[in-house]
């Protein structure tokens, strides 16, 4: 949002053109003026977030599908005969279709057995299609060019609420035999793209009256916000709809204007915008060496005295060769070197108000390395000059 003095300079700004044009341009230039005002005025602060992106509500889920199938028509890669369950499953299916085989007859290289997966979004209707993610269970080598057989999916409650079928796309291949092949990717992991179909809806419900507001990151500044934010926008004076009841929920009566229009309270309820309180952190991945941090950290007022010892031994091997018609033998002999080296001390002093940022920057211009960095400020938080969290990933 634009500041007085901004919004004055545009004004001031327009004001200077308008005698640069014709009276019939200046009858239209007051107009555009109004709209840029207005425009600068309706725009949102760059640090707020919408709604829909810090929250869920309570009762509106992903729900995770899971079942066990058959992939078929595999060229030779898929369970050997050692696998025993393929070729049982294989053999129940036959019997269904009519078909009696016994299970210690079949040869199933060019069947796998996999497991299936899927994610149901909430509200999801008869009818709609998933993506299906496909695994090998067994030793097959290859998913490559398969079919997935019709495969009932099941919830954790042991509901049945989508089927899959179909081709399997696998991101990888396997090229050539034996020890002279080349395997891209991973080819026992595919999937059906939109080879799952809902067979019933799945659990979910807005309230009845009401709404829960689930913080994704739980915090007791923010949910304040949040319920303060919503009786500011649908409150009366007086009569609060909106009440935090603890640091990750938030419970809102629906007004008595939305009545039976929870679907459009809902949608203008997650457009409104919040200034977030973010906590400061920095994460530190101490494989790869990566720091990230927050630019406006502060750190008290602290000296750091940073030196490097290196002892190196060494241990090499010379001959030993007597001399010729003397008798003795040739030998090995170990011979040890001992080596060190010893850095001066540099030491960084940072004043009242230092950042992590200038920090970094001073511990960088004396030559410290990423992995310096990372044990001064593991060090720095054990010396109380650093009151942030440090997650170490």
């Amino acid at each position: 949002m634009r500041s007085g003095g901004q919004i004055s300079y545009i004004a001031s700004y327009w004001a200077f053109s308008l005698s640069k044009y014709p009276m019939s341009i200046k009858l239209c230039l007051p107009l555009v003026m109004f709209t840029t005002l207005l425009t600068a005025a309706a725009e949102p602060p760059p640090s707020t977030s919408r709604l829909k992106e810090l929250v869920s509500l309570e009762g509106v889920r992903d729900n995770q599908l899971i079942g066990y199938g058959l992939v078929v028509g595999l060229n030779g890669t898929g369970d050997k005969r050692q696998t025993v369950f393929p070729a049982q499953m294989l053999s129940n299916m036959l019997l269904r279709m009519g078909v009696t085989v016994s299970a210690t007859a079949l040869q199933a290289k060019n069947t796998a057995a996999v497991m299936v997966t899927a994610t149901l979004p909430p509200f999801a209707q008869p009818g709609t299609r998933l993506d299906i993610n496909v695994a090998a269970m067994g030793d097959c080598t290859n998913l490559q060019g398969g079919i997935l057989l019709m495969t009932p999916l099941k919830a954790s409650s042991g509901q049945v609420f989508s089927v899959a079928q179909g081709p399997v796309v696998t991101g990888g291949f396997v090229a050539g035999r034996g020890g002279n092949s080349q395997t891209v990717n991973h080819p026992t992991v595919g999937r059906v793209p939109q080879g799952g179909l809902v067979e019933q809806a799945p659990p979910s419900s807005l309230g009845d009256g009401h709404v829960r507001l689930q913080l994704h990151r739980a915090d007791f500044t923010n949910a304040t916000r949040v319920a303060a934010v919503v009786n500011q926008k649908f409150g009366a004076a007086g009569a609060p709809i909106a009440a935090a009841l603890n640091s990750g929920l938030i419970a809102v009566d629906i007004p008595a204007g939305f009545q039976g229009r929870s679907v459009e309270f809902i949608a203008q309820l997650e457009n409104l915008r919040i200034d977030l309180d973010r906590p400061w952190r920095i994460v530190i991945n101490e494989r790869t060496g990566t720091v990230s941090l927050g630019k406006e950290i502060r750190i008290a007022p602290v000296s750091i005295l940073h030196g490097n010892l290196t002892v190196e031994i060494e241990t090499s091997y010379d001959v030993s060769q007597p001399a010729p018609l003397s008798g003795g033998q040739t030998t090995v002999v170990p011979k040890v070197g001992v080596g060190v080296k010893e850095e001066k001390a540099r030491n960084v002093s940072l004043q009242a108000g230092a950042t992590v940022e200038d920090l970094v920057k001073a511990l960088l211009a004396i030559g410290s390395t990423t992995r310096d960095v990372i044990a001064i400020l593991q060090n720095l938080q054990a010396a109380g000059a650093l009151a942030v969290d440090l997650e170490v990933i």
